[in-house]
């Protein structure tokens, strides 16, 4: 694996940098971070993970192949004002930052550098995030592949057009908030049948992750999933039938057609 360093220690850059310790990707001290503000927090980061720490950008950039903004969006620029000088047309700078294109970096770094717009959701945090990867003309096979390789090592990471981003932010990014919220409908319903709150959202978050699983494991079409469990009149159809009355895909259809269309307007 190429060398890695971080710009940005906080929580996505530590549940990434988790990942890749668990994934025996690199060894901690292999892996060299910058925090460009609150210092408190990257001398817990090596306490805790004992990863190196870094005083200064250049000096990270200048021993690294690969450098990883984990910074705010609207740090990106700046970030990348302050290390243009140091990177070459070899480093490979990756953005996990919502809402800054690649066309935005290669502004103040140029054209010719090799740049990686990630999109990873909060499950990155417990290991079983989800990632869109996006790159410019100027990363290679090689290259893609590697960062492939890093975020799927806390979940799993697909190669998508930067165009089909909004679509990302719909299905992926934002769903877990939807999720959380068919979840904690799921343990209300439970409840209101007497089940005590704990217990109806433990059942509930197993189930789901448990229908996910399986939808992941076997490849299967949900639809078809979805007929093993449903008996000819039994309990389960007439569930599916009062959702498709009260149109739960519609309403899902919309709430990803909706935040892809934000997303669009944001930029």
């Amino acid at each position: 694996m190429k060398k890695i360093g971080f710009i940005g220690a906080g929580n996505m850059a530590r549940a990434i940098i988790e990942g890749l310790i668990h994934a025996e990707l690199y060894k901690p001290e292999e892996i060299l971070v910058y925090n460009h503000r609150y210092q408190p927090t990257l001398e817990k980061l090596a306490t805790e993970l004992k990863i190196t720490p870094v005083k200064e950008r250049e000096e990270l950039v200048q021993q690294v192949e690969i450098v990883l903004l984990a910074v705010k969006p609207h740090l990106i620029s700046e970030q990348l004002s302050a290390i243009k000088t140091q990177l070459t047309d070899d480093h490979i700078i990756v953005s996990i930052a919502s809402g800054v294109t690649i066309e935005q970096m290669e502004k103040v770094v140029g054209s010719q550098k090799k740049i990686i717009r990630v999109m990873p959701n909060t499950p990155v945090l417990v290991g079983a995030g989800m990632s869109s990867v996006s790159v410019n003309q100027q990363v290679t096979k090689e290259d893609a592949e590697e960062i492939m390789t890093i975020f799927s090592s806390f979940g799993r990471a697909e190669l998508i057009a930067e165009s089909l981003i909004p679509a990302v932010v719909g299905v992926s990014g934002s769903s877990p908030a939807y999720t959380y919220m068919f979840i904690e409908a799921l343990a209300d319903g439970a409840v209101s049948e007497g089940l005590p709150r704990s217990v109806a959202y433990e059942m509930a978050a197993q189930a789901v992750f448990g229908a996910a699983k399986m939808l992941l494991d076997t490849r299967k079409h949900p639809g078809e999933l979805k007929d093993m469990v449903t008996s000819p009149g039994g309990t389960t159809i007439a569930a599916v039938k009062e959702l498709e009355d009260r149109q739960l895909r519609s309403a899902v259809i919309n709430a990803v057609k909706t935040a892809a269309e934000k997303d669009r307007q944001m930029k």
